[in-house]
C-alpha cells in the first residue's frame, strides 16, 4: 500500500524494545484449512474476514471460560469466541450496521522484539470488517487481567496495524446493562423474524418516540407485535438508550436517525489500545 513506511521502529513502552515494523510476519488459514504465512506487507490485503481460525480453542474438564459458536446475523456465518466477554462484544459487532463481516482468531502476528532471538507471537480475538471496507483488529480483554507481557503485545498489534491501515482496538468487559439488552434482542436477529407489514407499521408509530408497549399495542397484538419491534432495534432501524436500563415496557423508542452516539452503538464500551 503506498505510504507504508516498511523501515520505520515502534517503541514498545511496555519493555522498551524497538520492533521494526518490517520484521512483522503473519500467517492465516484460509477456507479450504491450508495454511499461508509471510511478511506482513505482503500479507496485509488478504480477505481475512473469510479466514478459518488459525487456531482451535482448547476444551477440557474444569475449563474456567465457555468458548462457543455464536451464529451472526451480518454474515450468516458461526463465529467463535473463547469466553462471556468476548460473546458480548459478539453481539455488539454483530448489531452494528456499519458491520459487515467478522472472524475469530484470524491471524497469527509474529515479530522479534528488539535483539532476542526468540520471535514472539500473538492471535488477536477478532478480525472486523466495516461497510465502507476499513478493518479493526480486535482484542478482547478485562483490564484486570493484563499482564506485562499481554500489553507488549497488545502494543505491537496497534503497531502492526497502523502500519497496514487497520484500526486496532482493546476492549474490556461491556456494560452489564448494555450486555443484557444485547443479549435480549439478539435472540430475534434472525431475518425470520422480520415481518415488513408490521415493521412499516412500527416505524410509522415510533416516528415521534414513545414507550415500547404503548407503540407496540398501537400497531396490533404485542405477541405478534414485539418480535418485530425487537428485530427493528437490533437492527437500528429503530433506537433506544441501551445503556440508560434494562428494556421495559416504559422505554422509550425512537427513530435511530434522532439518537446521537448511538448509531454503533458501543459508547463507552471500547477502548483504543495505546501502542507505547
Amino acid at each position: 500500500m503506498p505510504g507504508f513506511l516498511w523501515s520505520s521502529y515502534v517503541v514498545n513502552a511496555g519493555r522498551g524494545w524497538l520492533v521494526d515494523v518490517g520484521d512483522f510476519s503473519l500467517e492465516y488459514v484460509d477456507g479450504r484449512g491450508e495454511l499461508h504465512s509471510g511478511p506482513l506487507e505482503v500479507m496485509w490485503s488478504t480477505r481475512f474476514e473469510a479466514a478459518g481460525q488459525v487456531r482451535t480453542f482448547p476444551s477440557y474438564r474444569g475449563q474456567r471460560n465457555f468458548p462457543g459458536w455464536y451464529w451472526a446475523a451480518t454474515s450468516g456465518e458461526l463465529v467463535g469466541f473463547e469466553s462471556w466477554v468476548e460473546l458480548g462484544h459478539l453481539m455488539r459487532l454483530d448489531s452494528d450496521p456499519d458491520v459487515v463481516a467478522i472472524a475469530s482468531q484470524p491471524f497469527r502476528l509474529s515479530w522479534r522484539p528488539g535483539d532476542r532471538a526468540r520471535r514472539v507471537s500473538h492471535t488477536p480475538d477478532y478480525f472486523v470488517r466495516r461497510r465502507d471496507g476499513t478493518a479493526v483488529v480486535l482484542d478482547v480483554r478485562p483490564d484486570d487481567r493484563i499482564e506485562p507481557e499481554d500489553a507488549v503485545k497488545f502494543a505491537a498489534m496497534a503497531a502492526a496495524c497502523a502500519v497496514v491501515g487497520w484500526d486496532f482496538e482493546r476492549v474490556g468487559v461491556l456494560d452489564p446493562v448494555l450486555a443484557a439488552n444485547l443479549r435480549w434482542l439478539s435472540g430475534y436477529r434472525h431475518p425470520r423474524v422480520r415481518r415488513e407489514p408490521v415493521a412499516a407499521g412500527l416505524r410509522a408509530v415510533f416516528a415521534r418516540p414513545q414507550g415500547l408497549l404503548a407503540g407496540a399495542r398501537t400497531v396490533g397484538d404485542p405477541i405478534a407485535v414485539l418480535p418485530v419491534l425487537f428485530h427493528l432495534v437490533w437492527c437500528r432501524e429503530l433506537a433506544v438508550d441501551l445503556e440508560a436500563g434494562l428494556l421495559s415496557a416504559a422505554t422509550t423508542v425512537r427513530p435511530a436517525t434522532l439518537v446521537t452516539g448511538e448509531a454503533s452503538g458501543d459508547a463507552g464500551a471500547s477502548e483504543a489500545a495505546v501502542a507505547g
